[in-house]
C-alpha cells in the first residue's frame, strides 16, 4: 500500500552512512595459480584498500592484509595495477604490492612457514627522498625480479618527474640501495606502462606516450628483445602514433601479440606482427573493446589457453564476451551484468572480472568458458536495503545543439510505498561525470539511490567527449571544454523539463573533478539550475595547468586550446574568471590533500565570490585527496548536498543536518 507524499519528502532506509559503507568496488583482479585475488575498499578503515583472496578450492573469499596495509599506487596520482603474484614451485603464493603510505613495493608470502611474523610483508624498494619520492605500478614477476613502472620525482614541482620500465630484485637487496633497481630502457618517454613479457620470455611489449598527448589521443606500442641477462635491446615502435591510441597490449599463450587500438575510429582488438608492425583487426565493429588508459594495468582483453580471447566490448557500457580471433565469432557471457570494469584475469578455462547491473553493485564474477556458466564469487557485504528502493534507470538519447546526439541515463524518483501528488513534478539533479574523458554506465549506485528513494530524480549525462561511443564522439570536446559539456547537460535538463519529467524550477547540477568544472561553469553560463553541488573541481584553466599533477598538466591544451589562446579561453569559460555571473546557491566540497585539483584553486574561487551575496557553503576534508575515501567524509558530503536541495527546493525534511549557507 502506498501513501501520498511530496517529492523530496519521502522517508528512506538508505542512509548516507549505508551509501558510504558500500562505496567503491573491487578492482585489479588477478589469478595466482588456481587462486583469485583482487583489491577491495574499506571505507570504515580510513578508506584503505586491502587484498582479498579466494582459495583454489572455491571457498569463501577473505581479507588477506589487515590494517594499516593499503594496497594502492600513486603513480601519476591516479595509480594503476598495484599488485602481482605467482605460485611458488615450492608451494604457496608470492605476491608483490604497493603500500599507499610510503609507496614502497613489498613482497608478501601469506603461507610462509613460521606463522604471521614470517608472512609479514617485507620491503623491496627504498623510500624516496625528493618530492614525491619513488613510486611503482603495473608489476609483473619475472624470475627473481619484479618488472614494473618506476616513477621518480627529481624535484619539488609536480612535473619534476620521470617514468621508465624497471626491474626490482625480489630478494630485498634494493630496499636500502636505489642503485640495485635496474632501468630497463633508456627511452625518454614521459609516460609508460609496465612491460608485458612473451611466454618464452624473449620479448617484451609496453605502451608509451609524451606530452601534450593524453593516452586516448595517441600512444605507441614498443617491442624489444630480452637478452639472457634480462636487458632490453632493439626497442622499436610497431603500432600507434600521435593520432592512434593503443589502450592495451598482451601476449597470447601461443606467443601472438595482441593490442587494442582505435586506428579505425573505435577501440578494436588487433593481432600485431612484432617485427613488421602489420596489424589485423580481429573483430571490426563500431564498438569499444577498450577505453581511456587513465591508469597503467587496465585490461579489456585477456587471452585464454585454447586460443580464444576474453574481451570487454560494447557502446557506452561494456559486456564480457569470448572472441575467436580466427573466425571473428564473439559470444557474450550469460547473466544479469550489464557493465564490466577494465580488469580481467584468466585461470585455466575460467575468466574473472568485475561487473554490475542496475540491480546489483560491482562484484567479482567468474565465467567458466567450458560450460558458459557465470556466477558472482566475491562482493562487498550483503546490502541490507530492500531492492524495492533501487531506482530503475532508463538509458536514453537526447538531441543537443546542431541535433547532436547526447547519451544519458535517467533515474526517476522511486519508492515502494510513496507516491507524489499527480499535479507535482519532481526535482532533478544533472550529474556530470569526471574525466572528462570517461563515461558512466547505468548500474546500481547507492549514492544515486540515496536521492531517488527520497523523491529526487537523477540524470547522468555522457556528454560529448565521453568514452564508449567511438573516437568522433570523444573528439567533440577537443578545445570545447566548458562549451559542449555545459550545452549537453543543459540540453538534457531542458528536455526533461519540456516533456514533463522534471520540474523546471527545481533543477540542479552536480559534478566532481572535471564534472565539478562542468557544474560550476554551468552556473556561470546559464540560469537553468536552481543550485549546484561541486566537488574537488577544476575552476581555472590557467591555474589548473600550472598547479595540477604531471599527467594532466598539458591536458587543457586538448580540452581548451593551445597555450597561446589559453588566457582568452580562460576568461571566456573558467568559473573563476566568470564568478560575477554566478547567482545560484552551491556547496563546494574539497579534499585538503588533493594533488590534482589543489584546494588553493577552490579558495581563489570563493574569494572571487565574497561579498556578492551568493548563498554557498564550503566543506573541506582534512586527509582527503582527489575523491573521498573515508566513510565519515562521504556521509558529510551526501548530507550536505541533500541539505542544499532541501533548502533551495523547499523540501520538507527534518532528518538531515542543516548546511549553513553564507554569502
Amino acid at each position: 500500500m502506498t501513501a501520498a507524499g511530496a517529492y523530496g519528502s519521502w522517508p528512506s532506509p538508505l542512509t548516507a552512512a549505508l551509501a558510504a559503507t558500500h562505496d567503491g568496488r573491487p578492482e585489479y583482479v588477478g589469478a595466482v595459480g588456481a587462486e583469485v585475488w583482487w583489491t577491495e575498499p574499506r571505507p570504515r578503515e580510513g578508506g584503505r584498500r586491502t587484498l582479498v583472496r579466494r582459495p583454489a578450492d572455491g571457498g569463501s573469499a577473505a581479507t588477506e592484509l589487515p590494517p594499516p596495509w593499503n594496497v594502492r599506487s600513486r603513480v601519476t596520482e591516479y595509480g594503476g595495477q598495484p599488485w602481482a603474484g605467482v605460485q611458488r614451485p615450492s608451494g604457496g603464493p608470492l605476491l608483490v604490492f604497493v603500500h599507499f603510505a610510503d609507496q614502497r613495493l613489498y613482497a608478501y608470502e601469506p603461507d610462509a612457514p613460521g606463522g604471521p611474523e614470517a608472512a609479514r610483508p617485507r620491503p623491496l624498494t627504498p623510500l624516496g627522498r625528493v618530492g614525491g619520492g619513488l613510486r611503482w605500478a603495473d608489476p609483473e614477476v619475472r624470475g627473481g625480479e619484479v618488472w614494473c613502472v618506476l616513477e621518480e620525482f627529481t624535484g619539488p614541482a609536480p612535473t619534476d618527474v620521470r617514468r621508465v620500465p624497471a626491474a626490482v630484485p625480489l630478494d630485498g637487496s634494493a630496499a636500502e640501495d636505489r642503485s640495485l633497481v635496474r632501468e630497463l630502457t633508456d627511452d625518454r618517454y614521459r609516460f609508460c606502462t609496465g612491460p608485458r613479457l612473451s611466454p618464452d620470455g624473449r620479448r617484451a611489449a609496453w605502451l608509451v606516450w609524451n606530452h601534450p598527448r593524453m593516452p586516448w589521443d595517441g600512444t605507441e606500442l614498443r617491442v624489444a628483445e630480452v637478452t639472457p641477462d634480462g636487458r632490453l635491446t632493439g626497442a622499436r615502435t610497431v603500432l600507434g602514433g600521435p593520432e592512434e591510441a593503443v589502450a592495451q597490449v598482451e601476449w597470447t599463450p601461443g606467443g601472438a601479440l595482441l593490442a587494442v587500438s582505435d586506428r579505425d575510429g573505435w577501440w578494436n582488438p588487433y593481432r600485431v606482427d612484432p617485427d613488421s608492425g602489420a596489424a589485423v583487426n580481429l573483430c571490426p565493429r563500431e564498438e569499444e573493446f577498450g577505453g581511456a588508459l587513465w591508469k597503467p594495468g587496465l585490461r579489456w582483453l585477456a587471452p585464454l589457453p585454447g586460443g580464444t580471447v576474453a574481451v570487454l566490448h560494447g557502446q557506452g557500457s561494456c559486456v564480457l564476451g569470448v572472441l575467436d580471433p580466427d573466425s571473428g565469432d564473439l559470444v557474450d557471457a550469460a547473466g544479469p551484468w550489464t557493465a564490466w570494469q577494465p580488469t580481467l584475469a584468466v585461470s585455466g578455462s575460467r575468466v574473472y572480472g568485475v561487473a554490475a547491473s542496475p540491480r546489483s553493485a560491482y562484484e567479482v564474477v567468474e565465467l567458466d568458458t567450458s560450460t558458459g556458466h557465470a556466477r558472482a564469487v566475491g562482493s562487498a557485504a550483503e546490502d541490507p536495503v530492500d531492492p524495492a528502493y533501487y531506482p530503475e534507470p532508463q538509458s536514453r538519447t537526447f538531441l543537443g545543439p546542431a541535433d547532436r546526439e547526447i547519451h544519458a541515463h535517467v533515474y526517476p524518483p522511486h519508492h515502494p510505498a510513496r507516491r507524489a501528488p499527480a499535479d507535482e513534478l519532481p526535482p532533478y539533479v544533472v550529474w556530470a561525470h569526471g574525466g572528462p574523458t570517461d563515461h558512466v554506465p547505468p548500474v546500481l549506485d547507492l549514492h544515486i539511490a540515496y536521492f531517488t528513494s527520497r523523491g529526487i530524480g537523477v540524470v547522468e549525462v555522457n556528454y560529448g567527449g565521453s568514452t564508449g561511443y567511438g573516437r568522433a564522439y570523444r573528439e567533440r570536446l577537443r578545445e570545447q571544454w566548458g562549451v559542449v559539456d555545459v550545452e549537453d547537460c543543459a540540453a538534457v535538463a531542458r528536455a526533461l523539463a519540456t516533456e514533463g519529467t522534471a520540474d523546471p524550477a527545481r533543477l540542479a547540477i552536480r559534478g566532481a573533478s572535471a564534472g565539478g568544472w562542468t557544474a560550476a561553469a554551468s552556473l556561470a553560463a546559464t540560469d537553468l539550475y536552481a543550485c549546484a553541488a561541486i566537488s574537488y573541481p577544476v575552476l581555472d584553466l590557467l591555474g589548473f595547468a600550472e598547479e595540477t599533477h604531471d599527467l594532466e598538466s598539458r591536458y587543457v591544451e586538448g580540452l581548451a586550446g593551445p597555450r597561446a589562446t589559453l588566457a582568452r579561453r580562460n576568461r571566456e569559460r573558467s568559473p573563476l574568471a566568470r564568478a560575477d555571473r554566478i547567482t545560484a546557491p552551491f556547496v563546494l566540497l574539497q579534499g585538503l590533500d588533493d594533488p590534482v585539483c589543489p584546494p588553493a584553486e577552490a579558495e581563489r574561487f570563493l574569494a572571487a565570490l565574497r561579498g556578492r551575496g551568493v548563498p554557498h557553503a564550503y566543506v573541506a576534508f582534512a586527509g582527503e585527496g582527489h575523491g573521498f575515501r573515508r566513510a565519515s567524509s562521504m556521509v558529510r558530503a551526501l548530507e550536505a548536498e541533500l541539505s542544499l536541495y532541501v533548502q533551495v527546493f523547499g523540501l520538507e525534511r527534518g532528518d538531515v543536518p542543516r548546511l549553513e549557507l553564507g554569502t
